[in-house]
């Protein structure tokens, strides 16, 4: 019996030794500032206000330019931390684009109450290189290693579970992470992510010829688009205005009206996005005064979207589209008549001139696709029945372990696992929660209860902003 006790205690000291906690401090944990000040790269930059029970911090991490060429030289990558304890499930959470400077949380960091380490996507500034090689630099596989250096980091202090999760672009982002580095996380949510397998196609134009359940509330919507493109004078006029007050300028499309007539054809795909179908009774009626017709533009799909400033930050994922990711064909044949730019509506349109594009890399989404179907496991998608983003869902295939694809009826890119029916909510709750090895919870909870301070759900899940993505 002794051998047998002594034998233990040698094993949970090396547990937690490999934990960085010695049995010490086991009565006295390590506070976990000073924990993440011995992760070589990293840098605290503040610790910020958290709800009760959590720290959380603002870092930066030195990440290799090229992680095929470690000597090519460094830049420093955006992350942030929420805490709660070490032992705790982590998630490791991308938007897809730049990091949220606020402490909230994703839906699967919820549902186990974990810690959450989010992460900037490479090239979205700051986090980018100071003589960047976009063709080099800027791949799904550089940005999946950019996550595999930082999740290995951070196992030293969080030997827990992993999860991995995401929303649009993100959820996009946690699926290459997991084909490139499967074993670094136990599992992987993510949410109404498309998957462009095929470039060319018409697989979202047949989606958004028939979305919803209302003919005429998609009749409403052409209607509207016809009457801006019809009195596009007046509607310039309105825009420049804007642009003015703004000081909005338009060298990357070309002009102002040509961000004009591509902001109407992207109306129809925006208003599915976010909008739901009870939202059909706000849109005008053709012929409407042109201040009520704009303002509801406004809140759709402003027809500045595509001014050197609002494309600026989102140059990196207009890129990774016309290089990898793919994107949707444009919806407008139907508005051919009224149309200056036929066939502007393209992911190399909003790009400046000065990056270079290389050729269309027609391997990489099918490569991501195949992985899906014959090796991947443990994954959780969630889309949404009229997001236009569902139209090329990821699908499971004949390979394809432990997995499952979620429709939220009606949902739009938002569509979270808590909006599914109780029955499928409870079952995906639980499923997420065996992957970070917690107990399952009773039917109708799908998230842990909300403490004091934090948003009932994590904003940077969906971007309530252009790109479309």
């Amino acid at each position: 019996m002794r051998k047998l006790t002594a034998a233990w205690s040698v094993l949970a000291i090396t547990v937690l030794t490999l934990a960085g906690l010695t049995p010490a401090a086991q009565a006295a944990p390590e506070d976990i500032k000073e924990v993440l000040g011995r992760i070589p790269g990293l840098t605290v930059v503040s610790e910020n206000p958290a709800p009760a029970g959590y720290r959380f911090f603002k870092l930066t991490y030195t990440q290799p330019v090229d992680h095929r060429k470690p000597g090519a030289g460094t830049f420093q990558q955006r992350f942030t931390l929420l805490h709660k304890e070490f032992r705790s499930p982590t998630v490791a959470f991308t938007s897809g684009y730049n990091v949220s400077e606020s402490p909230n949380r994703a839906e699967p960091t919820q549902i186990v109450d974990g810690n959450q380490l989010s992460m900037e996507y490479r090239f979205f500034t700051p986090s980018r290189p100071e003589r960047p090689d976009w063709g080099r630099q800027l791949t799904i596989w550089q940005a999946a290693a950019d996550q595999h250096r930082a999740v290995e980091a951070f196992k030293r202090i969080y030997p827990g579970k992993w999860l991995a999760t995401g929303g649009s672009k993100g959820g996009m982002t946690a699926t290459y992470f997991r084909r490139f580095f499967p074993d670094d996380v136990d599992a992987t949510i993510p949410y109404v992510a498309p998957n462009d397998v095929i470039n060319a196609h018409d697989r979202y134009n047949r989606f958004l010829a028939k979305v919803g359940d209302d003919p005429g509330c998609r009749s409403a919507l052409k209607s509207i688009q016809r009457d801006v493109l019809t009195r596009r004078s007046e509607f310039a006029a309105l825009a420049a205005a804007d642009a003015a007050k703004n000081g909005y300028t338009f060298s990357i499309v070309g002009s102002a009206d040509v961000s004009l007539e591509i902001s109407v054809i992207d109306s129809y795909f925006a208003f599915w996005q976010y909008q739901k179908q009870a939202d059909c009774a706000t849109v005008p009626k053709a012929g409407a005064a042109a201040s009520e017709i704009y303002a509801w533009f406004e809140r759709v799909e402003s027809l500045n979207t595509y001014s050197d400033q609002n494309l600026e930050r989102y140059v990196p994922y207009y890129f990774q589209a016309a290089y990898q990711l793919g994107a949707p064909e444009s919806y407008e044949n139907y508005l051919r008549d009224l149309l200056r730019y036929p066939g502007a509506n393209v992911s190399r349109t909003f790009v400046p001139k000065s990056v270079d594009i290389p050729r269309f890399d027609h391997l990489a989404m099918p490569d991501i696709d195949f992985w899906v179907k014959t090796q991947g496991k443990r994954l959780l998608y969630v889309y949404g029945e009229n997001d236009p983003w569902s139209a090329e869902p990821f699908e499971l295939g004949f390979g394809t372990k432990d997995s499952y694809v979620y429709t939220v009826p009606g949902g739009n890119h938002g569509s979270r696992i808590s909006q599914l029916p109780a029955a499928q909510a409870a079952a995906a709750t639980n499923t997420v929660r065996r992957w970070a090895g917690l107990p399952p919870v009773s039917a109708g909870v799908t998230t842990q209860s909300v403490p004091a301070g934090f948003p009932d759900f994590d904003a940077d899940l969906t971007l309530q902003e252009r790109p479309r993505l």
